[in-house]
Parts: C-alpha cells; structure tokens; sequence
C-alpha cells in the first residue's frame, strides 16, 4: 500500500498540480497586491473615494461610546468589485501562460515521416492483379 501511493504521488502530474498550485497562490498575492495598491486608487479617483470602502448603507448604524459604528448594514460593493478585478487579472494571465504553453508544446511535436514504400495506389494496384488471377 505505501508502495501504490508513492507511486501515486510522484506521478508527473501531481507533480505538475502541486507546483502550480503553490505558483498560483504566490501569484495570487502579486495580483492582490497590483489591484489594491495600484489599481483600486485609480479607480478610487473616479469615485473620490478609496475604493475598497465603497460601499451602500442601507441602514445607518449609531455611534457608541468607543468612536465604533454600531448596528449599520451596508452592500460592500466596492470591495467586491476588487474582489472581481482580481480574479479577471488572474484568469486572463493564465489565458496568456496556457496559450504559450500550447504554443510552445505544438513547435516541441516531430513531424511525422511518412512510411517508406509502396504507396497506397501501388497496394491497391498489386490486389487488384491478384484478385484478377
């Protein structure tokens, strides 16, 4: 049994998966990072505001005694929003990197020879004067 799962777990695709994975969630934090720090301010600037803390008040709330706002409920579209551009970032940048994989897989494939000798005609031709005799 041990033996089936280290068989299992170092075939090259899990392999593949594992790394990916791992590259995925790092690339996650980079793509988080550009939108929150460079892409929501500049959007923010449309709406003279931080974008992140956009949001819609459907109830106000009351303010108690510590300076917190209390009982408030609110559409917090703006971080959603945020949370959308991410994930368009990171869908169209592994568009590009499995795109490029692709491409570089279909350059990686030989050329198939062609079978050296009688040709198909010559094959057809050969069992016709076979048949006729």
């Amino acid at each position: 049994m041990l033996k089936e799962f280290k068989d299992f777990a170092m075939k090259g695709n899990l392999v593949d998966i594992a790394v990916g994975f791992v590259m995925g969630a790092a690339f996650k934090q980079v793509i988080t990072s550009f939108t929150g720090g460079i892409v929501s301010p500049l959007i923010g600037l449309l709406f003279n505001a931080d974008f992140k803390d956009l949001k819609m008040i459907l109830k106000e709330g009351v303010v108690d005694e510590t300076g917190k706002t209390v009982g408030e409920v609110a559409l917090l579209y703006g971080e959603f929003l945020t949370y959308v551009i991410d994930f368009i970032i990171v869908a169209f940048i592994m568009f590009l990197v499995v795109k490029g994989i692709n491409k570089m897989k279909r350059k990686e494939e030989p050329t198939v020879e062609t079978p050296k000798g009688p040709s198909q005609e010559e094959l057809l031709s050969e069992i016709r004067d076979l048949l006729k005799k």
